[in-house]
């Protein structure tokens, strides 16, 4: 009888006399491996960028940006395309009796605005808001301070700039008392903030924060004065979020006398964007996964191929260890092992192609790329699979070859 040592002892030998054969057959199953890893990573990759791109812009954020709205002549205009929050709409969320679950509100109002200092002029955001805004959205002050109530009660001309801005507008001097123009109008810039890198689609670096009085006052182009962009919200904590996500809403509603079909302003939590930007690049993820899997279908197929060729030309040493006692067990076993082999080997070198990928689209893409230890656990077994059911029906037909029939092949 032929043990199980004897038969991988063989079947190693019966692959290294077929080399060339044996490693094209493998490309396929490793190819598909690698592209499975990649495709997987790549979407976990960026989901979790997205997830930490939108933790940064604060803790338990709540949103109010401007909905849609109709026009006198019925037309109706996209989101964001009117100013329909205000001042007024912040003061009331910031009240305890309207919304207990807010713990700070920070009404914000932002255009482009062109800046010049001593030494550099560049283009940036300008943002006009209240101190809470250094709350609501977790920033911090890496040199200097922020502004203060008194200061956006008195509309002080006084700005605080992130940290590209000010690289871009000073490559010497400390920015902390320098004097910049925003549109023409001279500030004084009394802090700079740490940096917080993206978020979604802006460079929260690049931007110039100023009180929300003086913005109105000096720089903002709309013709209403209280008008304000969005309204940034913190809930008290994160199991308070959903409540004081309805309590946003519902004063909202009653305010601007509308309803939820209706409504001029759309409301959304940190959590839900997390959410469907989670979903989004799940679906994505699943669907280049698929796709990358057909290359494993393709390499199986492969497989089952030259083993369906090996056992013909090895027709005559299959009726010879037939007629020394082989049974019908030993010669499927024989070729399971070789189609196991094969797809063991094409699963190592993937993986091993799929950390190699990984490490050199992670610097290139600017992206982590996750390769998931389970993930790649579940490829090796897969691609064992994939050799074993590959080589079912080429064993079977050759543990089904009757010896007498089998040596008198040429």
């Amino acid at each position: 009888m032929m043990g199980w040592a004897e038969t991988l002892r063989t079947a190693i030998a019966a692959l290294n006399a077929r080399r060339m054969r044996s490693l094209l057959t493998m490309l396929g199953i490793l190819i598909g491996i690698a592209a499975v890893m990649l495709t997987v990573g790549l979407g976990q990759g960026a989901s979790a960028q997205i997830t930490s791109q939108i933790n940064s812009l604060g803790s338990n954020l709540i949103i109010v940006s401007p909905s849609q709205t109709t026009t006198s002549g019925g037309f109706r205009g996209g989101g964001g395309t009117a100013s329909t929050l205000t001042t007024q709409d912040a003061a009331l969320l910031a009240d305890p009796a309207v919304a207990p679950d807010v713990a700070a509100v920070a009404p914000t109002s932002s255009a482009s605005g062109s800046l010049q200092s001593t030494e550099s002029t560049w283009t940036s955001t300008v943002i006009g808001t209240v101190p809470d805004w250094q709350r609501v959205r977790a920033r911090e002050v890496a040199n200097g301070r922020f502004f203060t109530d008194a200061e956006v009660n008195s509309s002080a001309s006084v700005a605080v700039i992130g940290e590209d801005t000010a690289t871009e507008l000073f490559t010497s001097a400390n920015p902390v008392g320098q004097t910049i123009s925003i549109n023409g109008q001279a500030f004084t810039v009394i802090g700079v903030l740490k940096s917080a890198g993206s978020s979604l689609a802006s460079n929260d670096d690049d931007t110039v924060v100023v009180p929300s009085t003086t913005y109105a006052a000096r720089l903002s182009t709309s013709s209403n004065a209280n008008s304000v962009s969005s309204i940034y919200l913190e809930g008290k904590d994160a199991e308070s979020l959903s409540a004081a996500y309805q309590q946003v809403k519902t004063a909202l509603l009653a305010s601007h006398q509308v309803t939820s079909d209706d409504a001029d302003f759309t409301v959304s939590t940190q959590a839900s964007l997390v959410e469907t930007a989670t979903s989004i690049t799940g679906i994505v993820t699943l669907l280049l996964g698929g796709v990358a899997g057909i290359s494993l279908l393709v390499g199986g197929i492969g497989v089952m191929n030259i083993m369906l060729v090996s056992v013909s030309e090895r027709v005559r040493e299959i009726g010879l260890r037939k007629a020394l006692g082989a049974t019908p067990a030993i010669i499927r076993r024989q070729f399971l092992v070789e189609a196991g082999i094969l797809g063991m080997l094409g699963g190592v070198v993937g993986i091993a192609l799929g950390f190699i990928g990984a490490a050199i689209l992670t610097p290139v893409l600017g992206m982590t790329v996750m390769i998931s230890i389970p993930a790649t656990l579940l490829a090796l077994v897969v691609s064992l699979g994939i050799g074993i059911v590959a080589g079912v029906y080429p064993a079977t037909r050759a543990a089904k070859l009757a010896p007498i029939d089998a040596l008198r092949s040429e």
